[in-house]
């Protein structure tokens, strides 16, 4: 591979963001890009930003004929290559980070040497990504875990997440079909990953995204958690546009914990479990569904609140209604940057980046 060379430059380019794309020493990360992009793919998007641009904005930047430009930055971005949306200016264009956003938009046609590739570069580098604060992901409790006297902001409910979106839809997980692909298949259902819209009908005529009405989007959350999966959503407070439900068995950041023994993968949420031990009985139930080693019993559940990530998944599974989940104090607790802009103006500096660079 050459300084020259198209994946290499995306490679860098996609590194220069906020949320990483970290070299590997033997170039895996190049031929999981070459597995994705054409040569002239990969060329093109080095040379985007992340704020959205029309092709005529970009061939004026960049060069190039805007009838050519129009028509490969529409295929690309309808394999998931690249961002979409509309501006002032019409339909226009930018590039997505490699995750969260080029990997989980290859749900539809990630393959098994794409799955071995991947696995590959999660050992290697992944971890560098996931090292990170603010983190990529942060954890939503489940709904009915927070005890009824305790206030809940917006963006710290899944449900009120679902009721403020127009438009939502559900795809396939990719990391539980990328664990099976390289047979490590996971027991958790597959069909959770949701996706949110503030346009009404956003999804209604997707090839790849099921779109649900706001019911089907509620029941779909209480599935997930009944399944013991946790709530994530993006690192910030307002514009959320998915809900992940992640388990450490097949989560590229969840199993960060399990496969790359990192212990702040993910950003907790703002609760933490507490036991009535007035009222449990010890049967262990909560502990099989935690999923983060915070809770054991010795004739009552107890639970280490450092580990806990204030998911409330274990709640679901007490018989008696003994777990509950109650707000940190203050001091443990560290809001969401308010806007992703806020998470890019923060990751960036702590990755000592030039976002301007890149926007």
């Amino acid at each position: 591979m050459t300084n020259n060379d198209p994946y290499k430059l995306l490679a860098e380019r996609l590194d220069a963001l906020p949320n990483g794309f970290p070299p590997t020493d033997d170039g895996t990360e190049l031929r999981l890009l070459a597995l994705i992009f054409t040569p002239e793919e990969a060329a093109l998007a080095a040379q985007l930003r992340l704020t959205l641009e029309t092709p005529a904005q970009i061939a004026a930047r960049i060069g190039g004929d805007i009838a050519t430009l129009r028509k490969q930055l529409k295929e690309m971005a309808r394999r998931g290559l690249i961002a979409a949306g509309r501006t002032e200016d019409g339909l226009a264009y930018g590039l997505m980070p490699f995750a969260v956003g080029i990997y989980e938009m290859q749900v539809q046609t990630i393959d098994a040497e794409f799955a071995r590739q991947f696995e590959a570069y999660y050992h290697k580098a992944f971890g560098q990504m996931l090292a990170v604060t603010p983190q990529i992901h942060r954890v939503v409790p489940v709904e009915q875990s927070v005890r009824t006297d305790m206030e809940v902001h917006p963006f710290e409910s899944a449900a009120e997440i679902v009721a403020q979106a127009k438009a939502w839809g559900v795809l396939d997980c990719l990391c539980r079909k990328q664990q099976t692909l390289i047979g490590r298949p996971c027991k958790h259902p597959i069909d959770v990953c949701m996706i949110l819209s503030d346009t009404p009908g956003a999804f209604d005529h997707s090839t790849t995204i099921r779109a649900l009405t706001q019911e089907q989007a509620m029941a779909t959350l209480r599935r997930a958690a009944e399944a013991g999966l946790v709530h994530s959503v993006s690192n910030n407070q307002r514009g959320l546009w998915y809900i992940c439900n992640c388990c450490t068995c097949a989560c590229g950041v969840l199993r960060g914990m399990v496969d790359l023994g990192l212990a702040n993968v993910i950003a907790r949420s703002a609760f933490v479990n507490q036991v009535d031990e007035d009222v449990c009985i010890g049967c262990g139930a909560c502990v099989e569904k935690c999923q983060f080693g915070a809770l054991s019993v010795d004739g009552v559940a107890h639970v280490e609140a450092m580990r806990c990530v204030g998911c409330g998944v274990c709640t679901l599974a007490c018989p008696v209604n003994a777990l509950s989940m109650v707000r940190r104090p203050d001091a443990e607790v560290t809001p969401p940057p308010e806007t992703n802009h806020d998470w890019l103006v923060a990751r960036a500096a702590a990755r000592g980046l030039d976002l301007d660079a890149v926007l």
